[in-house]
């Protein structure tokens, strides 16, 4: 599909790459890593043709298309519905559309067999393209990446940055280019989105290259990993974990080749500096010096595996219980979130609140932090000092301070020495530590406002997100300062890897309760296949179960009133469910009249046909969407009844 020859390409004097390689097979599921700044986004960009490389060449195939998921995608704005931006992806079907009905409005006043065979033509084409399922199509990917049914008509316009780059996506996704270039798909998205994504992908029939941060993501979607490192692209034939295993193999063998090699250096250097002045040897150092200068050399493995060595200690010591929420009850409006909870955070807790967006997950460590009221009784344990990270912590930086700056006047009481050691361990070495913070990037923010949160003296973390915006190298160094912490945390975080690497429960919302997981990611996940399989067990047996005796009512005038409401809206969806079966029959009935010769061969009837086709295809989409409604109020109420 895609070679890449001998590129070269510079920022500046900055070489990003020297005469890198890499081809691009059809079906190749290909990992772009490396650290960030080493040119990941920018040999993506490179590709699409944004920028022009300063030397070498980049073949593409001429049936090859591309579609390109970058953050710039982010600044889009319309106040058309998500909707109607991702079916711009169906341009030609939509134009298509817009011929076929020019053309049934023709047959009224100008009928003749050229009319018929464009409209026979324009139809093929538009059913090749799936015209007619291309609606379905949108709202099957729209909710796949965590969109409602209700929010599929809402403008664009109405939605954050990260919920517009999932329209952005899902555009991308229907257009179905040959190869798919995704620059950090997964940063906008929860974990149930993520894990539709994976399953996407891995049905996905065309090329995709990939940078991301996320290790489980990469290891699940991914069979190529390639390395951009020293103005290279490395090539290793496995996922990331392939790539980890290798990587240290490669590492291993270069390192003893170095050895070996800078050892004859050595050996040969004495050789010339002993015999270069003797008139006997001098021949021989001359070849000696030669030989040292055609050398190709091998160059010297360098640890990229930054370690922490920086203590996080705290000096006041808290109770036994941390915190506590009791019969805790949120809602905002008419929205409810939480509803008679109970929270317990004990000491030495490693907490991951894990779920969908929009269940409460921050809602929470607001409410544990004090600065969101609630409905019961909320009480913080002695001696517990709390820090809160979240994204605008970012923003809390003085922009004008040097990093070391920054540090300083965290009140933490610690040396420079000793700030100094901290952001080493965060890579920020040697004169990088004067930087001022308005020159950093997104992920270097991050790193100092974590810094921040960890010098902070608090026994008791609370940190939103905060993996976002770091590359990998830097996700090791907090998993490795949490591992070393001493007090209690509660994160929250989309990244498997970073939170089977660092919690030790797991907590997760479901029906406006909290509830627990006493055991690591992995082990949850393992819990919940389970729970999953034995409800579709138990519901595939229900029909021959033996029925249970039915519980008595609650007498009270409230259940009572959504019981009859409940009920009501039961009867409206048996209702509409027999529409929906009579109007497929119907519509399958026109599909077969549109393929009788009979019919297309006689252009009144056509058109009659067409019509009646297309009349009920839109009030099969009304059906389908009261429909849906309906089920999500009868599960709401349903929740309600308890």
């Amino acid at each position: 599909m895609i070679s890449i020859n001998n590129l070269s390409f510079h920022f500046g004097s900055r070489p990003m790459y020297e005469d890198a390689n890499l081809h691009i097979k059809p079906k190749d599921k290909i990992a772009l890593i490396g650290l960030n700044g080493t040119g990941k986004s920018t040999l993506l960009r490179i590709i699409v043709g944004e920028y022009k490389p300063d030397g070498g060449s980049i073949q593409m195939s001429r049936d090859t298309t591309i579609g390109f998921l970058n953050q710039d995608l982010l600044s889009y704005e319309t106040h058309e519905s998500i909707l109607s931006v991702a079916m711009q992806a169906f341009d030609e079907a939509i134009s298509l559309q817009k011929e076929i009905d020019q053309v049934l409005v023709e047959f009224e006043n100008n009928f003749h067999d050229k009319l018929v065979d464009k409209l026979a033509a324009l139809q093929e084409r538009f059913e090749a393209l799936g015209g007619y399922t291309m609606q379905a199509e949108a709202e099957s990917i729209l909710e796949g990446l965590g969109f409602t049914t209700e929010e599929l008509k809402q403008p664009l316009a109405s939605f954050s940055g990260g919920w517009r780059m999932r329209v952005m996506l899902a555009k991308i996704l229907l257009q179905k280019p040959s190869l798919l270039l995704l620059d950090e798909p997964t940063n906008h998205l929860d974990l149930p989105s993520i894990k539709w994504l994976e399953s996407y992908l891995d049905r996905f029939e065309g090329a995709v290259v990939i940078v991301s941060h996320d290790r489980e993501f990469l290891d699940k979607t991914t069979n190529i990993t390639v390395e951009v490192s020293g103005a290279k692209l490395n090539v290793y034939p496995g996922n990331y974990s392939f790539y980890v295993e290798e990587k240290a193999l490669r590492n291993e063998i270069q390192k003893g080749a170095y050895e070996n090699q800078q050892a004859q250096i050595r050996q040969t250097e004495r050789f010339i500096e002993r015999f270069k002045a003797k008139a006997t040897k001098a021949k021989q150092a001359q070849s000696r010096m030669k030989q040292l200068e055609r050398m190709e050399r091998i160059e010297e493995v360098t640890g990229e595996a930054a370690k922490v060595n920086f203590s996080f200690r705290f000096n006041v010591q808290p109770g036994r219980h941390i915190f506590r929420l009791e019969h805790m009850s949120k809602s905002f409006g008419s929205k409810l979130i939480f509803r008679d909870t109970n929270v317990h955070v004990e000491r030495g807790d490693k907490i991951a609140l894990i779920g969908a967006n929009g269940k409460g997950k921050s809602t929470l460590l607001r409410i544990i932090a004090g600065t969101e009221p609630i409905q019961g009784k909320r009480e913080m344990g002695h001696n517990v000092i709390m820090s809160f990270y979240a994204q605008h912590q970012l923003e809390a930086l003085n922009v004008e301070n040097e990093i070391l700056q920054e540090l300083q006047q965290a009140g933490s009481g610690k040396t420079e020495v000793e700030l100094r050691t901290l952001l080493g361990s965060f890579l920020f070495t040697g004169d990088d530590v004067f930087k001022k913070i308005k020159v950093l990037s997104g992920g270097e923010k991050s790193r100092v406002a974590l810094a921040k949160t960890l010098i902070s003296e608090a026994n008791f973390l609370m940190l939103d997100e905060p993996t976002n915006h770091l590359d990998m190298q830097s996700v090791n160094i907090l998993i490795q300062a949490l591992e070393q912490y001493e007090g209690t945390f509660i994160i929250i975080s989309h990244d498997r890897y970073f939170v089977e690497n660092v919690a030790t429960k797991i907590w997760y919302i479901e029906d406006y309760q909290l509830k627990e997981y006493p055991g690591t990611y992995h082990e949850y996940e393992a819990f919940q296949e389970k729970r999953e399989k034995e409800i579709k067990r138990d519901a595939a047996a229900a029909p021959v179960a033996k029925k249970e005796e039915p519980k008595p009512k609650r007498d009270n005038s409230e259940y009572n009133a959504l019981n009859n409401q409940l009920k009501q809206v039961n009867r409206q969806i048996s209702e509409l469910e027999k529409q929906v079966q009579q109007l497929e029959q119907e519509l399958a009935k026109h599909e077969t009249e549109l393929a009788d010769p009979k019919v297309y061969g006689n252009p009144n009837l056509l058109q009659e046909t067409s019509q009646k086709f297309e009349a009920v295809q839109k009030e099969l989409n009304v059906i389908n969407g009261k429909w849906e409604s309906l089920m999500l109020e009868a599960e709401e109420l349903e929740g309600k009844l308890g």
